[in-house]
């Protein structure tokens, strides 16, 4: 064989194998690109949520619409998904969402950027709980260092003349039932952790405050907020509660109650207490659900002309529903009606498109009273409030009571 044949058939081997590479790749690129659009359908609910928020919200801080990086309680929710789910999946994607969103929000030197401790604002603390899980992985000192930062805050916090904390610095005498949330069980959990419970009775002060001040007598359900101090021009001059029973509100309230249990030690004689009021505010709201086993914006009355379901308020009492009933602090009966709501949830607020990507429709804006112009929290403040696709609390609660009920 000539020389010249043998160059052209090693040329055309040559040839063929670099063919049969960039198919391969072609063929894998082609390979991945469909799982890309169809693997959250084989997927459950909670992972094709997560993977429906990494692609819409490559940052976390883009959450709910934001333009630019935030230190935000809303955040703090959706990622305390991500938490639960990476926990459940060990998949580093949802650790990573996480850890990239507090690398953007502090700095070098361990500062949450543009936290101002003078403001006292309580949400602040809600994004607090990522640290802890973030701090034992990593042993980054900056997440330590912050976390003792914003414990440091409840030391000065403001409190009303009964003990309760302040929702913020410019909400004299107020306690918000949101703030709940966003602080106790971070604030227990610190506690616990580091200060061998030394604050477990000031916890259970703080919901005992709400519980026997927050809570309407007549339906046992929680107001959104109260003045001790009964002056601003939303209080009730003999209760000093906000005018309007809050559906998110009562998910909040619920969302601590089994939150903060997960920290406060059984052995505890507060612990039983603050089951009651779990059982309590379970047994309530129960009756109020609609026919499918959703919860309304305005809770304690359906029948009110433009009223609504509402998902961020069902998404949450069915996450304590569901998560009370697992860690046996409910009976076991409300996992099933948790099952059931959930059902109602995702034929009522949930659409799937052709990438299989969610959205969750009909999300109730954010709302809250006083302030500049004043909002008086009437129950037309609340049903006309704008609502939108994807905000970030009904999908975040939607993400946690699917990982609660394995959905």
């Amino acid at each position: 064989m000539s020389k010249s044949v043998c160059t052209k058939i090693n040329f055309i081997k040559y040839l063929l194998v670099v063919l049969l590479i960039f198919s391969g790749k072609a063929s894998a690129q082609q390979l991945e690109n469909s799982e890309k659009a169809n693997i959250s359908y084989q997927l459950k609910w909670s992972e094709r949520t997560a993977l429906s928020i990494l692609n819409q919200y490559p940052n976390a801080w883009q959450l709910d619409g934001n333009d630019k990086p935030k230190w935000d309680y809303k955040m703090g929710f959706v990622l305390s998904g991500f938490e639960k789910l990476y926990q459940k999946t060990n998949h580093k994607k949802y650790l990573n969402y996480i850890k990239d969103y507090v690398d953007e929000m502090i700095d070098s030197t361990g500062n949450i950027k543009k936290y101002d401790l003078k403001e006292y604002n309580i949400d602040c603390l809600n994004p607090g709980k990522l640290l802890f899980n973030l701090y034992d992985i990593t042993k980054d000192a900056r997440y330590l260092k912050i976390t003792g930062q914003l414990r440091n805050q409840l030391e000065t916090q403001p409190r009303t003349p009964g003990g309760g904390f302040w929702h913020k610095q410019i909400y004299p005498d107020q306690m918000w039932i949101d703030g709940l949330y966003m602080a106790q069980p971070f604030y227990t959990q610190f506690t616990v952790k580091y200060e061998k419970g030394k604050s477990l009775d000031d916890i259970a002060r703080q919901f005992e405050l709400a519980q026997n001040n927050i809570t309407d007598k007549n339906t046992g359900l929680v107001y959104q907020a109260w003045d001790e101090s009964k002056v601003i021009g939303w209080a009730n001059k003999q209760t000093g509660t906000s005018p309007t029973i809050w559906g998110r509100g009562i998910g909040w309230y619920m969302m601590a109650l089994v939150e903060t249990l997960d920290y406060f030690p059984k052995s505890h004689p507060k612990y039983k207490v603050l089951i009651g009021y779990l059982n309590l505010i379970a047994k309530n709201v129960n009756e109020y659900k609609s026919p499918e086993g959703l919860w309304y914006q305005v809770a304690d009355k359906p029948q009110l002309f433009g009223n609504y379901v509402e998902p961020s308020a069902s998404g949450m009492i069915i996450y304590a529903f569901a998560k009370g009933a697992d860690k046996g602090y409910l009976p076991s009966a409300y996992k099933r009606t948790a099952q059931k709501s959930f059902d109602s949830f995702v034929k009522e607020f949930v659409k799937v498109d052709n990438k299989g990507e969610i959205t969750i429709l009909n999300v109730s804006s954010n709302v809250g009273l006083g302030g500049k112009p004043f909002r008086d929290g009437t129950n037309d403040y609340y049903l006309t409030a704008k609502t939108k696709e994807n905000g970030a609390i009904g999908i975040g609660a939607f993400l946690l009571s699917a990982i609660e009920l394995n959905k």
